[in-house]
């Protein structure tokens, strides 16, 4: 098994957020794609607290003897939003994967308290768990929300679609990075590939890092792609001191070490259970990394391992 972490970073005054507030407006699967057929699906949580839109866009050629490798998204709405019909053509003429957009049930980009539950672990002892940015929102829903994907989505893409699942990948941005990594942590072979844009390490003081290192003390194989932007302590979050969001936000992230995507990358690395590869996007902020990682992401989960080159080969 093959393990593929894609962090990618910020740099600059990057952290600004992306917009949780914007519309979705119409996308690929409402417009159409030459290339890839779109299906939609709603589902609940088990406590009937989140509802989520999934959308699963099936390859137009017919499938590999192995069956299709599939590629999972989460903040769904928005991944679809930034989805582009070059991309998908590009993807016909490698191999196309299934894309599998695991969104909510809003007409949003995003759903933040739900994605807040969604995508950050549990901590220890059953504590709980209180948003480093927005102390109203709840957390700590990672591990069922995995479970949700595991026991319901996997599923229901497979009966729409042959899949390879030895060429399973997972792709997250922001929170959704944080989910990527606690899976990749936590669970490996429940994909064969994880993709983690601009993660939010500072959450919780690092929380993911000291799964980091568990997760390296144990013999995994590993396949690493790491992009990043500027150092951390250069990545100040835009907006006024006053905000209290702006000021958390800051003091979470001046916790950590400047380079600690750097350090993560490394310490993978070092562990020699395989290739590292890296490359740093110094321009990009927070919020347009989302779409900025969509294409290597796409590429990646069609399987072109030569998109990002090896650690220490920029």
């Amino acid at each position: 098994m093959r393990i593929l972490v894609v962090l990618l970073a910020i740099s600059g005054d990057a952290m600004a957020k992306p917009d949780l507030s914007q519309p979705l407006g119409p996308t690929l699967a409402d417009k159409g794609s030459a290339h890839y057929r779109f299906t939609r699906q709603e589902l609940a949580s088990a406590d009937g607290q989140r509802h989520y839109r999934i959308w699963i866009a099936i390859p137009e050629q017919a499938a590999p003897r192995a069956g299709y490798p599939v590629l999972y998204l989460l903040d769904g709405n928005a991944a679809l939003g930034a989805l582009q019909e070059a991309q998908l053509a590009d993807l016909a003429r490698r191999g196309p994967p299934v894309l599998v957009f695991i969104g909510y049930a809003t007409d949003l980009r995003f759903d933040a308290a739900a994605r807040a539950y969604d995508y950050t672990p549990p901590l220890p002892g059953g504590e709980p768990v209180i948003d480093d940015i927005a102390r109203q929102r709840r957390g700590g829903g990672a591990d069922v929300f995995l479970d949700l994907i595991e026991q319901r989505i996997k599923p229901l893409v497979q009966a729409q679609a042959p899949i390879d699942r030895q060429r399973q990948s997972l792709w997250g941005h922001s929170y959704g990075g944080l989910l990527t990594l606690h899976a990749l942590f936590t669970r490996p072979a429940s994909f064969q590939r994880y993709i983690a844009a601009d993660p939010s390490l500072w959450w919780q003081g690092g929380f993911i890092l000291q799964e980091a290192q568990a997760f390296v003390a144990r013999p995994q194989p590993l396949d690493l792609t790491l992009l990043t932007g500027g150092a951390l302590h250069e990545r100040r979050p835009a907006g006024n001191d006053n905000d209290p969001q702006v000021r958390a936000r800051r003091e979470a992230v001046a916790a950590l070490p400047a380079n600690a995507d750097e350090q993560l990358a490394e310490q993978l690395a070092a562990a020699g259970h395989g290739p590292v590869r890296y490359k740093r996007y110094p321009d990009l902020s927070h919020g347009p990394m989302l779409p900025a990682s969509l294409g290597p992401a796409l590429r990646l989960g069609a399987g072109d391992d030569g998109v990002i080159p090896h650690w220490g080969a920029q």
